[in-house]
C-alpha cells in the first residue's frame, strides 16, 4: 500500500519541525501547503517518497531549508538563494519598508544597496517604486550573477549591478538613498555555530571583533556618496543600535534614528544629510 501524503508528512515530523516538513513536501511535489491539507489521504508515488525523505535527512542534519529548496519568499516576492548568499529574513524587510517611506512613487530617485547578496532588497524597493533607479554593489561575483537572475525573473528592470568593495563600485557617484545589510556578526559569537548560520557565507555575516567593522566604515563613508539631504539607512545586530547611532553622529547624519523590528529588536538604524 502507497504511502499518503499525511503519513510521510508524520513521519518527517518525527525527525524535523512541521512546517520545514511542510515546505520540503511542497517543493518536492510543486504544490502549496494547502494542496496538502486537501489531498492529505492521496498517495505518494515511490519516487515522490525517497525525494522527500532525502530532503528532510539533509534538513534533519540542519542544513537550511532556502537551500535545500534554493528558494525564499521575501517581501512577498520568490527570490532564488544559494549558499553563496545569506538567506533573506523577515527582520530585513523593515530595510525595505523604510527605505519606500523615503522615496516618492510619482518621482525619479537614485538608490545604492550595498552588498547586495540574492538582491532581495534592491530588488523588492525596484519592483514597488518602478521609477527610482536602484544600483545594486556586491564584491562576489557569485552574489551578482545571482542577484541579476533574480532581478530578471522578478521582471525588474530598473537595477543596474555593479561588482566592488562597498563604495569602491560606485567611484564618484551619489545617490538620494543608500541601503545595506551588511555583515554585523563578531567574530568569537556563539550563534555562528548554531542553526542555519552554519551553512551561510561566513565573508556575509562576520565583521571583525564587535561585529562593528563594516558598518564603521560604510557609515565613514556613506557622507561622500549620497546628495543633499540624502538618507542612509542600515541594518545591524539586536545589541549594536546605539552605537550605530554613534556612529552616524560622529559622520555628520541628521535626524539619526533607530526602528524595531517586529520583534521588537531595534534592528534598522539611519540619519539624513542637512
Amino acid at each position: 500500500m502507497s504511502e499518503t501524503i499525511s503519513a510521510a508528512l508524520a513521519a518527517a515530523c518525527r525527525m524535523i519541525d512541521a512546517l520545514d516538513a511542510r515546505a520540503l513536501l511542497c517543493h518536492v511535489l510543486q504544490r502549496d501547503a494547502a494542496y496538502l491539507i486537501a489531498r492529505g489521504d492521496d498517495p505518494l508515488g515511490a519516487g515522490a517518497v525517497r525525494r522527500f525523505e532525502l530532503l528532510v535527512v539533509r534538513r534533519a542534519a540542519g542544513e537550511p531549508v532556502a537551500y535545500i529548496t534554493g528558494h525564499r519568499e521575501f517581501y512577498g516576492l520568490d527570490f532564488k538563494v544559494a549558499p553563496t548568499v545569506l538567506i533573506p529574513r523577515p527582520e530585513t524587510e523593515l530595510l525595505v519598508e523604510l527605505a519606500l517611506e523615503r522615496i516618492p512613487r510619482d518621482t525619479s530617485r537614485h538608490v545604492l544597496d550595498l552588498g547586495t547578496g540574492s538582491g532581495c532588497v534592491a530588488a523588492a524597493i525596484a519592483k514597488h517604486r518602478p521609477r527610482a533607479q536602484v544600483t545594486a554593489t556586491d564584491s562576489s561575483p557569485g552574489a551578482l550573477a545571482l542577484a541579476r537572475e533574480n532581478a530578471h525573473t522578478l521582471g525588474v528592470s530598473n537595477v543596474e549591478f555593479a561588482r566592488g568593495e562597498w563604495f569602491q563600485a560606485v567611484p564618484d557617484r551619489r545617490f538620494d538613498l543608500v541601503v545595506s545589510n551588511p555583515p554585523y556578526v563578531a567574530a568569537g559569537d556563539p550563534h555562528l555555530g548554531q542553526g542555519d548560520l552554519r551553512f551561510e557565507p561566513a565573508a556575509a555575516l562576520i565583521s571583525g571583533e564587535d561585529g562593528l567593522d563594516a558598518i564603521r566604515l560604510i557609515v565613514a563613508r556613506a557622507p561622500a556618496y549620497l546628495a543633499p539631504r540624502g538618507w542612509f539607512l542600515f541594518e545591524h545586530g539586536y545589541d549594536q543600535a546605539a552605537r550605530s547611532r554613534a556612529l552616524l553622529d560622529a559622520a555628520g547624519f541628521q535626524a539619526v534614528f533607530s526602528r524595531r523590528d517586529l520583534a521588537d529588536v531595534e534592528r534598522v538604524s539611519g540619519g539624513c544629510l542637512a
